[in-house]
């Protein structure tokens, strides 16, 4: 049945791609110019224009006086990446774990310590949403998708982020495809051996006098890089703008819709913790394996509510990530006799589910779980009759017998996770730029002010369940026996260890102004002085719902004997944190192709508007201060730009949530608050020596460090200070060869990739390591005319490689290993098939 979906489903995608280029085809003149027309007009100068972080509407890359990179369809193309993280990835100074699936995983930017970086993500020039994080969501790549609309994208490190987004040590500035008077269109399907179906269209040009339309999206199904044995991805979104040119700017209206299911991936064990030097590949496969799991698609939820009912609910691991959410946007710009009026403004609604199955603590010995304190637990509630307790499949009252010692001996416990959001965000920015000439130079000056209302609510509870070591993993009850085999009790309940061991729920809404102003400052030919300051106001209202522990009641089971329940008491909270950011920069250029740059920064990030939906958070706002001098050259289609950089974090907020093994309570905050620092220079370059042949690559090389860690709750923090952050790579880069040949009509690309990462550590104190890993990808493609046919092949060699670790208990403690046996593994070998039609 899903092998007859699956070809339904690639039929249904090829036969749409051919409909759309035959009905699109007709309204194009020519047969032979669409290939050049496919892309954005002149796209290699289009990568070299950039428009986030300044003060005028765009500028050359060379010009600015901080770190930027240019994403064109035309590079993101030749990458072909798996998802937006790993697009990041090529970007110097941005560390990704690429590893969680499509959407949602980890960047850091130049060390920062946070699984985001304090990446900002825009699409042309606004946030989805204004915070970083919501509910089990992030407003990054978790709410961003790259597709056809996609123009290119501009990743700011650094520099005047902090002035033109809140809470922003970096931006990523998703610029969308915008009609004009050439008409233009693009369909595309790319088919993956990982059962990926997905298709891709754009279609944008005129529509009338001064009036232009673009319209495209995708629509992808994906089985996915781990077997779990159902869908990973399923979804797309659509994205559409109306622009009409005024004699003295334009207006644009736009909007967007996603409706996307995406399956996160979380750690496997890779090694026995009894014996770490035995592999458990036969039980898990490194490449393939998955706790995700058809046991976990009818799992049952309940916790007591503040009036003392017992509230149940039915969830589907298949679910995964289901965002989905609306945006309506507007832009103006119009030239008031050298006044350059900018107005945006963006309103966003939608709704988060979120069902994940993540991993706690190592595999455990199964005699030595059915005994000792489970077996002490059974009796004390079972009664003295309790002569054993033994394995069975969940849910079979002790009938299915399970036996651990014909596998691999272990079993082990994890937590499903089920999370509940509804979220608003409108925001706007208005601004003024005017050029000022005067005796001592000339002044771009920018002022600007920009504001955000939004909100969430939440709803989470976390249970902890019973399974085998193995992927795709059977769930299990611990059962209790009498000497003569009847059944007396359960520690567990169809599979389920522990009910609602952490449970939240709340609702925040949230108010924000900010006012800026940036100066570029032309002193002298070659010299320019950039200038920018902004301050914050923040006003944040909401409430969260206490709990206590509680005993649902049920004699038969031990598994509902401590949960998390509703007292009925409201916590309201509110908070009114303030920040202000700003910014220095100077660039001197020798000649049009060389010069140096230089730039202090101060960020300061408030803390988020969770604070007033959580119980008793840990209250910091973080500051930074970020240095940076480079060095830039760039000679036709060669580039090189080397950055040293420094940022201090003080006070930097190191705090988490920690997993009690005990009572599988994940809501509790360790505070850890004292510096940060990051040194480090990262390389950016293109070598292209003859026109069929040229390399690119990045390379950071960086010391990510504690410093004066402090705990309020009797931790000693002092074996932390001046150890390597956690998951933070000292040296990790990419580079990528490309061999362009004509051949007649046709044009053949051969390219290749080789990424590496270096030793990362999972805890504070250093005590369990994650060795670097590297990985080969290649590629090769062949444009006829409009047509473009490309493969690509990703981690060619099987390379294996570990990423994130066992976040929910590493922290202190690490793995109780030298190197680290339970972690996120790299995807194994996988290859993608793109056709595409261009006119």
């Amino acid at each position: 049945m899903q092998v007859a979906r699956s070809r339904a489903y690639a039929l249904s995608v090829a036969s749409s791609i051919g409909l759309l280029a035959s009905l699109c085809t007709p309204a194009r003149a020519q047969e032979a110019a669409p290939a050049a027309s496919a892309e954005a007009p002149a796209d290699n100068q289009q990568a070299d224009i950039i428009v986030t972080g300044t003060a005028v509407r765009a500028q050359r890359r060379f010009d600015v006086s901080y770190a930027i990179n240019s994403l064109s369809q035309t590079d993101v193309q030749q990458i072909a990446p798996k998802s937006f993280a790993d697009l990041l990835g090529t970007v110097p100074g941005i560390q990704v774990e690429a590893t969680g699936g499509e959407v949602q995983n980890v960047t850091r930017v130049r060390g920062i310590p946070t699984d985001r970086g304090y990446l900002i993500f825009q699409q042309d020039g606004l946030p989805l949403y204004h915070e970083i994080d919501g509910p089990f969501f992030n407003s990054g790549e978790g709410m961003n998708r790259y597709d056809l609309m996609s123009e290119r994208v501009e990743i700011v490190r650094g520099g005047p982020a902090p002035i033109y987004a809140s809470s922003a040590a970096a931006i990523a500035n998703t610029i969308t495809v915008t009609g004009s008077d050439v008409a233009r269109g693009k369909a595309q399907v790319t088919l993956g051996d990982t059962g990926l179906y997905r298709l891709d269209a754009m279609q944008s040009g005129p529509i009338g006098e001064k009036t232009y339309f673009a319209v495209g999206g995708f629509l992808r199904q994906h089985e996915g890089y781990r077997k779990s044995g159902f869908p990973s991805d399923k979804g797309g979104q659509i994205r559409a703008n109306l622009k009409h040119d005024l004699d003295n700017g334009f207006v644009k209206i736009s909007a967007m819709y996603v409706n996307d299911h995406n399956l996160f991936y979380l750690p496997i064990p890779i090694a026995d913790p009894r014996n770490p030097a035995v592999s458990l590949d036969q039980y898990i496969d490194y490449h393939r394996g998955t706790l995700n799991s058809p046991s976990l698609r009818n799992v049952n939820i309940k916790y007591r509510d503040g009036a003392g009912v017992i509230q149940s609910h039915d969830r589907d691991l298949a679910d995964g990530r289901h965002m989905r959410f609306f945006n309506a946007g507007l832009d103006y710009e119009g030239d008031f006799d050298g006044w350059q009026v900018s107005a945006k403004a963006g309103f966003t609604k939608g709704r988060s589910s979120f069902d994940a199955f993540y991993s706690t603590t190592n595999p455990v010995d199964a005699v030595a779980f059915a005994t000792g304190t489970n077996l002490t637990n059974a009796r004390a509630a079972f009664g003295p009759g309790v002569a054993r307790l033994g394995y069975a499949f969940a849910g079979t009252n002790g009938a299915s017998v399970y036996d651990p010692a014909s596998a691999s001996g272990l079993v082990l416990s994890g937590q499903y996770r089920m999370s509940e959001s509804k979220f608003y965000s409108g925001q706007a920015d208005v601004s003024v730029t005017r050029r000022i000439e005067t005796g001592l130079g000339t002044h771009d000056l920018r002022v600007g002010a920009y504001g955000s209302v939004y909100g969430n609510t939440l709803l989470q509870a976390y249970q902890d369940m019973l399974i085998e070591l193995r992927s795709k993993p059977r769930t299990l009850d611990l059962v209790a026996y009498s000497a003569n085999g009847a059944v007396l009790g359960s520690v567990t309940q169809n599979g389920v260890l522990r009910y609602t061991t952490t449970l939240n729920q709340g609702k925040g809404d949230a108010k924000m102004l900010a006012v800026y102003a940036n100066d570029t400052w032309d002193v002298t030919r070659g010299l320019r002085i950039d200038f920018g300051i902004r301050h914050e106001w923040y006003d944040y209202d909401g409430y969260a719902l206490a709990t206590a522990q509680a005993n649902l009641g049920d004699p038969t089971t031990l598994a509902d004997d401590t949960t998390r329940a509703f007292t009925g008491a409201i916590i309201n909270q509110s908070l009114h944190p303030k920040a202000t950011n700003w910014t220095v920069g100077a660039d001197y250029d020798f000649t049009s192709n060389l010069g140096i740059y230089g730039r202090v920064s101060n960020l300061e990030v408030p803390p988020q508007l969770g604070v007033v939906t959580s119980i008793a958070p840990t209250i910091v706002k973080t500051k930074a201060r970020q240095y940076e001098v480079g060095v830039k050259a760039s000679f036709g289609r060669n580039y090189l730009y080397l950055t040293g950089f420094y940022t201090k974090f003080d006070p930097f907020n190191a705090s988490f949530a920690a997993f009690n093994p005990v009572t599988g309570q994940n809501d509790q905050s360790l505070p850890f608050v004292g510096e940060a620092t990051v040194k480090g220079v990262e390389i950016d370059g293109r070598l292209a020596p003859v026109r069929w042949f040229s390399i690119t690559g990045s390379v950071t090389r960086q010391q990510p460090e504690y410093r004066n860690l402090v705990n309020t709750s009797g931790a000693d923090p002092s074996s932390v200070n001046g150890n390597q952050i956690i998951r933070e790579a000292k040296f990790f880069g990419n580079v990528r060869p490309a061999f362009n040949v004509n051949m007649g009509e046709a044009r053949v690309e051969l390219f290749g990739r080789y990424d590496w990462v270096g030793r990362r550590y999972v805890d504070f104190f250093s005590k369990t390591a994650m060795p670097g890993y590297q990985t080969v990808g290649v590629g090769a493609a062949v444009e006829w005319k409009a047509w473009r046919f490309q493969v690509v092949g990703d981690n060619i060699t099987n390379a294996k490689g570990l990423t994130e670790g066992n976040t929910r208990t590493d922290q202190f403690a690490g793995q109780g290993t030298a190197e680290a046996i339970y972690g996120r593994p790299l995807f194994g070998r996988n290859f993608r098939f793109i056709l595409s039609r261009s006119w």
